[in-house]
């Protein structure tokens, strides 16, 4: 599943850079437990925008890490605080990187 996933990523342009595959078993029989290849479960670079040795840009999660982790939030994550509400601009910039990824493996415009 993994080799298939990348020849289509390079071939549109995307390194999937890694991802996770969760089984189970049902009735004796191997299934797939969990999303598989999604922009939440995998990580998606823009091929022609990779370069060794820096953080990637990314079509995933990353986005609203690192706002959390930013002093932007105000949240401190050793506290017993929850973390804080997103700002909707990160979670339109999160939201859009998803359809991006969706559009860029598929081939089709997000509706």
């Amino acid at each position: 599943m993994y080799s298939r996933a990348r020849e289509i990523a390079r071939e549109r342009g995307l390194i999937l850079a890694d991802t996770k595959f969760e089984f189970g078993l049902l009735d004796g029989e191997l299934v797939i437990g969990d999303e598989v290849l999604t922009p939440d479960s995998s990580r998606y670079w823009p091929a022609d925008e990779w370069q060794p040795g820096r953080d990637q840009p990314s079509f995933d999660k990353q986005i609203i890490r690192d706002w959390l982790t930013s002093s932007a939030s105000g949240w401190d994550r050793k506290s017993d605080n929850p973390p804080p509400a997103l700002p909707a601009e990160i979670v339109e910039h999160t939201r859009q990187r998803y359809i991006d990824a969706y559009e860029k493996l598929t081939g089709l415009t997000w509706k």
